[in-house]
């Protein structure tokens, strides 16, 4: 992170032109159609990113301290409870996101109010925002070329922007990844959904996406073949990965209050010059390799990655990777960190990473109790790297290992940088992740 925001632009810029994806995920055929949606996914991705990231950070910051604010005064006396009690009273919203309509008794009515939410990298995802509704009422997934009207496939794949959200409670299992086209949003609100035993979702050189409200767990790596992703297209994949959610050279993509455990290979994946993210209010819990941003040391692509982890809970049986990052910069802001078994965040080829706000419960093991991993370099290297933490709440001796320069040497104002939630708030924040159990008529 040194010199102004033009010099910055300038080499994202020209590791773009020079960098050509060594790794085309899943397709076995990369035809001209498929060229065309990458050349178009980069030139947004290029747009998307921010050069003063501190601004989002700062933003974010902004909203979290009057939401909480607010939250704090509408509490009174009965309802501060201990937080690790299960919690049956009024509708509490304690982060900016859910405050901005969690609460509202009719959601249901204007689902699209879920579009003005989101904070954060992820800022400019509206999803389907102004399109039709699109009812999914057929669990099934039989047919990966020509999906059946009424199925989650057939919604998703549209070239037109869709909200598409559930009749009733389903639970589907894919056959083949999901693919997801630009433009939609799967709103879970409502009914119980969950995706399991089968492949997961991914979006691949597609921009404007929000995913929210599902169980996804128990994914499988699945067979490829011949498979629509647009009205338009069809084409090969190879094999997936078993990931629950996949983002590869996607920009403007907001996930969140999902439910994630148990899959194959990752909870959720950015890789392959993905940026403009938010991944907010998910509960994760019994998996190995949880969050994958950035996934080779030879793809300096990877650079322009912006992501923000806010307010989520990694909870019982999480070992690593919460996130494990590559190149970019990422905000990792008022999250619960109460489960890891090797370590929390971890990284290599000198991605910045402003830890604010978390707290982190380190594990019995004495090997275990230091939060950070860094991979792939000497001392002298990753000692360069900007890895810092601010506000942060580091209980049974858990440790942070800060690296790099101090961020009032960044060379942009540390005045556009608001305090942080002291990490002792991060359980009042993070408290309702998961997907929500909604009912139409009444506050979530």
């Amino acid at each position: 992170m040194a010199g102004g925001a033009s010099k910055v632009t300038f080499i994202f810029l020209a590791a773009f032109a020079i960098t050509i994806p060594c790794l085309e995920a899943g397709i076995a055929e990369f035809d001209d159609y498929l060229k065309a949606q990458a050349d178009e996914a980069r030139e947004i991705a290029l747009e998307s990113y921010v050069p003063d990231p501190v601004n989002i950070t700062a933003d974010l910051n902004m909203h979290v301290h009057s939401a909480l604010g607010e939250a704090i005064k509408e509490q009174s006396n009965s309802t501060r409870r201990e937080l690790s009690q299960k919690y049956n009273g009024p509708c509490l919203a304690q982060n900016p996101i859910d405050r901005c309509w969690r609460c509202k008794k009719d959601w249901a009515e204007d689902r699209f109010r879920l579009a003005k939410c989101v904070k954060g990298f992820g800022r400019k995802a509206v999803g389907g925002l102004g399109g039709k509704i699109y009812v999914v009422t057929d669990p099934s997934d039989d047919d990966m070329v020509n999906p059946k009207p009424g199925t989650l496939r057939f919604g998703a794949v549209q070239k037109e922007p869709l909200w598409i959200i559930f009749e009733r409670s389903m639970v589907i299992t894919l056959k083949q990844e999901l693919l997801v086209a630009s433009d939609k949003t799967i709103d879970g609100r409502g009914a119980h959904v969950v995706i399991k035993d089968g492949a997961g979702i991914t979006m691949q050189y597609v921009n404007n996406v929000i995913i929210h409200g599902l169980h996804i767990r128990k994914i499988k790596s699945m067979d490829g073949g011949m498979m629509r992703d647009s009205s338009n297209h069809v084409g090969i994949r190879t094999r997936s990965d078993g990931d629950a959610i996949s983002i590869f050279g996607s920009s403007n993509i907001w996930i969140d209050h999902l439910s994630l455990s148990q899959c194959e290979d990752g909870l959720v994946d950015v890789i392959q010059g993905s940026t403009g993210i938010t991944i907010s209010n998910c509960h994760m819990t019994k998996h190995n390799d949880v969050m994958l941003f950035g996934a080779s040391d030879t793809f300096p692509g990877d650079r322009i990655m912006q992501i923000t982890v806010a307010f989520n809970h990694f909870g019982q049986g999480l070992i690593q990777r919460m996130p494990r990052c590559r190149w970019g910069f990422f905000h990792v802001l008022n999250n619960d960190y109460t489960h890891w078994l090797m370590y929390a965040i971890g990284g290599s080829s000198g991605p910045t990473i402003l830890s604010q706000g978390n707290r982190f419960i380190a594990p019995n093991n004495d090997a275990a109790k230091e939060i950070t991993h860094r991979d792939y370099a000497a001392r002298a290297v990753w000692d360069k790297w900007q890895w810092r933490s601010e506000n942060d709440l580091f209980m049974n001796g858990a440790t942070f290992l800060q690296s790099g320069e101090p961020l009032g040497k960044l060379p942009f104002s540390k005045g556009l940088l608001m305090k942080p939630r002291h990490g002792s708030e991060a359980n009042r924040l993070a408290r309702f992740s998961g997907a929500l159990n909604c009912k139409v008529g009444k506050p979530c």
